[in-house]
């Protein structure tokens, strides 16, 4: 990996890893409702910010590429802009795969029920 995108990937998992953290410094009792709610507010914003970034990334890349392909082969231009868009597809749908996961985390939380209880 490159020297930046290995820093951002480390912030990235302090950040996470911190959160384990807060969950262990935690008293039972009140507030453990109200601070699960914002670290699952968080983790699904942070998530779906994360997955259109690279997602807008990787897109920009295939697109750079199929057009440096088309001007490099005219003749297969067709052929690299069906494998394009249907790349484009792939890469689209895993963003849209993490906005499904953060929007059950959000409003299906199925690890409400064990908050709640408290154990």
């Amino acid at each position: 990996m490159r020297p930046k995108l290995t820093g951002i990937v480390t912030a990235l998992l302090a950040v996470v890893g911190s959160t384990s953290v807060a969950w262990a410094a935690e008293k039972a009792g009140t507030g453990s409702e109200q601070t699960f709610f914002w670290v699952t507010v968080l983790t699904g914003g942070f998530a779906m910010a994360l997955a259109s970034a690279m997602a807008a990334l990787a897109q920009a890349r295939a697109i750079s590429a199929a057009l440096d392909g088309m001007a490099r082969q005219p003749n297969a231009a067709g052929r690299i802009q069906t494998a394009l868009i249907i790349g484009l597809a792939f890469i689209e749908s895993l963003a849209i795969y993490v906005l499904l996961i953060a929007l059950i985390v959000l409003f299906a939380n199925p690890f409400t029920a064990i908050v709640v209880k408290g154990g």
